[in-house]
């Protein structure tokens, strides 16, 4: 796993996940979203919706390649890379490895939930099917900060 690091410039794709984020916690979600992008282009930007509707599953990950094979015409997102604001958790690392996503980068780490660097390590299982090159630390401040807020306004 290689440390993108703070001083690195925040690509678009993450900037417009960021957005994404803030937009889901406005209509109440949880501030995560997702962008893929394939050929420089990004292809599909979702955030999570798992409350409305009620969808345990409603995932950005999940949501955002659900999008991106729909537009690809394939299962297979061979090529494609995945931004997202939260270290995925192991469903979604689960379908990261399915779809075959080249790179994955993400923001803030997830202690808790997180399948990537923490908990799970899917990537890491002689039973993983694809594991993509990872690069964390994207933009992670402004990631972090935003979940604390949302949380904290919850309490």
């Amino acid at each position: 796993m290689s440390g993108a690091g703070a001083s690195w410039p925040v690509p678009l794709a993450m900037k417009r996940a960021l957005e994404a984020a803030r937009s889901a916690a406005a209509m109440g979600e949880v501030p995560i979203a997702a962008a893929i992008v394939r050929e420089g282009e990004i292809i599909a930007l979702e955030a999570n919706a798992t409350r409305s509707p009620p969808d345990p599953t409603g995932h950005a990950e999940i949501r955002a390649i659900r999008a991106a094979a729909a537009i690809v015409g394939s299962e297979r997102l061979v090529g494609c890379d995945l931004y997202v604001t939260l270290e995925p958790c192991a469903m979604c690392a689960g379908a990261i490895s399915h779809a075959r996503i080249a790179r994955l980068y993400y923001g803030a780490s997830d202690p808790k939930g997180g399948a990537v660097e923490h908990g799970a390590r899917v990537f890491e299982h002689d039973q993983c099917l694809h594991a993509p090159e990872i690069y964390a630390g994207l933009g992670e401040a402004e990631a972090a900060d935003m979940l604390r807020a949302f949380f904290k306004d919850r309490r």
